[in-house]
């Protein structure tokens, strides 16, 4: 069950007595338990037949209550259990689990971790309710979904915009879809978002930021590294040491895998390094320029470096210096 196919079943008007949301990646429970708060129920249903309870605050016993309460002036009431993670003796809901009001749509939200399947409440759950099982989202797979969030709101984006995007927020879908709102604001009339866009709205350069530093490492172009390095040294907040060695690291990790592909086609390569067909071209042309034991030596400098920037046998150096010395390094 997805969080798509719930809110489409909630306003065909289909409804089952519990939703137990639980996992890793809250913004797909957010977005059920948003819709349930603000859309189940009219306003003037609302102010009778829904009742919202915090995991921290909330004991078992008031939970069962208000769900054995029959609804007012409505044909059914909602009861959200918010943060669920929190709450002492969850397992004493089990008995309501088994024996749900029909009139009642009680929806848990349990973020973070799944219940633990060994218990009885799993096994009830599974009998018993519709289970939204969460997890994060794969960062190769972030592209896609931001691409099809943008055309959501009808609107279309450039490759380079999009990935430009999708690099600079990292996996937070909250943010992403909040970001491509503004832009949805910003356009007017236009329907196109390109990368000039993502500079004037959301502050991130089109020349200087973290897609273009990995671009210019990978084609040892070392002038162009040391320009947005230096551009990073007098705007901290557009490229943080610590956003850039992760994906330093995530490329060359790939880039590393590529020496063992069996074709050199792009679609092969695409497929064994689990990456988006549009950055193929990019790790062919960086194995060109770098050969495995480079790409070992690289590995070892990043996980060096980030070690120093968290002050390991490095007190004083700069985040600039050590992108510097480390830039120099990896293109020797």
């Amino acid at each position: 069950m997805s969080a798509e196919k719930i809110i489409a079943d909630w306003k065909k008007k289909q409804f089952k007595p519990i939703y137990w949301l639980e996992g890793e990646e809250s913004f797909f429970i957010d977005q059920v338990v948003d819709y349930a708060e603000h859309h189940i129920l009219s306003e003037a249903e609302a102010g009778f037949n829904l009742t919202i309870f915090y995991g921290k605050d909330a004991d078992w016993a008031s939970v069962v209550n208000a769900c054995m309460r029959y609804p007012m002036f409505a044909e059914r009431q909602v009861v959200l259990l918010k943060e669920a993670q929190q709450m002492r003796e969850l397992e004493k809901l089990e008995g309501y689990i088994e024996n749900p009001l029909p009139s009642t749509i009680f929806v848990v939200s349990h973020k973070e971790k799944k219940v633990d399947g060994r218990g009885k409440i799993a096994k009830l759950l599974k009998q018993k309710a519709e289970v939204l099982t969460t997890k994060k989202m794969y960062d190769s797979q972030l592209p896609v979904w931001a691409g099809e969030m943008v055309q959501q709101h009808g609107l279309s984006i450039t490759q380079k915009a999009l990935f430009i995007l999708v690099d600079h927020i990292g996996n937070d879908l909250s943010r992403i879809k909040n970001e491509i709102e503004k832009l949805a604001v910003n356009l007017g009339a236009r329907k196109n978002i390109t990368e000039d866009d993502i500079e004037n709205y959301i502050g991130v350069s089109k020349e200087f930021n973290v897609f273009e530093l990995q671009a210019a490492i990978a084609q040892k172009n070392m002038q162009k590294a040391i320009r947005i390095i230096q551009y990073f040294e007098a705007n901290p907040k557009a490229g943080p040491i610590q956003m850039i060695l992760p994906a330093l690291y995530n490329f060359f990790s790939k880039l590393y895998m590529i020496y063992n592909v069996s074709s050199p086609d792009e679609k092969t390569v695409a497929a064994a390094l689990g990456v988006n067909p549009y950055f193929v071209k990019d790790y062919i042309s960086a194995a060109k320029k770098y050969d495995y034991p480079s790409v070992e030596k690289i590995l070892l400098l990043l996980h060096q470096y980030n070690l120093r920037s968290v002050g390991v046998h490095d007190g004083n150096t700069s985040d600039a210096g050590l992108m510097k010395e480390m830039t120099v390094k990896m293109m020797a």
